[in-house]
């Protein structure tokens, strides 16, 4: 939250593309005069406080495809154009309190399934934060985190967290989460998944340290880097 006040900090990593979770509407964001202005950006929400942000500080433009389902609201569907390529890309915080049959994770596995003919082994992302993790896995739910890993994994899509540092689900040794900003909850929860044609572009991927990012919000960034 407040975004316009913590702008800086994330900028310093460069980004050319960021997704921004909890993010303030547009009209709200009146950036201090020496922080860089987005070249393009997209946001949706209803509460005018949180929204899901994506920003552009490259030539990428995004634009929102008509198959957006409303009803799965912010997993968004988004076409990235003005790069060497053009790639989709789901910006996502899955959360969606009005769902009764699951308002975290079981909104991306929605999503998946919705979304099948566009969710392809090429030129896809999946990023942001899915509030989710293998540990709190119920076999009783049917989308639950093992289920989306194992959906996008048989379209070729992994998280690339777990394919650049060699780890399994529900045992990451880096967390993006620090509840309520204790050092003693840590969770992974947010993520990057891609294509295998990214995925073998993959050039870094980095989790935000506790102590940099602690002061600024509960989370930490992860910033991944393709060589396109």
């Amino acid at each position: 939250m407040a975004f316009r006040k913590k702008a800086r900090f994330i900028l310093a990593e460069k980004p050319d593309i960021l997704i921004v979770p909890e993010c303030e509407h547009p009209d709200k964001l009146k950036f201090e005069k020496d922080v860089e202005i987005p070249t393009d950006y997209f946001w949706y929400g209803i509460n005018q406080n949180k929204g899901l942000g994506v920003f552009s500080y490259s030539n990428y433009k995004f634009e929102l495809l008509k198959i957006h389902n409303p009803e799965i609201k912010t997993v968004l569907p988004l076409k990235v154009t003005g790069g060497k390529s053009d790639f989709i890309l789901f910006a996502i915080w899955a959360n969606n309190p009005k769902d009764k049959e699951g308002a975290y994770v079981e909104q991306v596995y929605k999503a998946i399934n919705y979304y099948d003919k566009l969710i392809t082994s090429e030129s896809t992302i999946l990023i942001g934060d899915f509030n989710s993790n293998k540990i709190w896995d119920r076999k009783s739910r049917k989308g639950n985190h093992s289920t989306v890993v194992d959906d996008l994994s048989k379209k070729e899509i992994h998280s690339v967290y777990h394919h650049y540092f060699k780890q399994e689900q529900g045992l990451e040794e880096h967390p993006t989460l620090f509840m309520y900003r204790h050092l003693d909850k840590p969770y992974h929860i947010d993520y990057c998944f891609a294509s295998v044609d990214l995925i073998n572009k993959l050039a870094s991927v980095k989790i935000g340290n506790y102590n940099d990012w602690t002061a600024l919000s509960d989370h930490s960034p992860v910033i991944v880097e393709f060589d396109l």
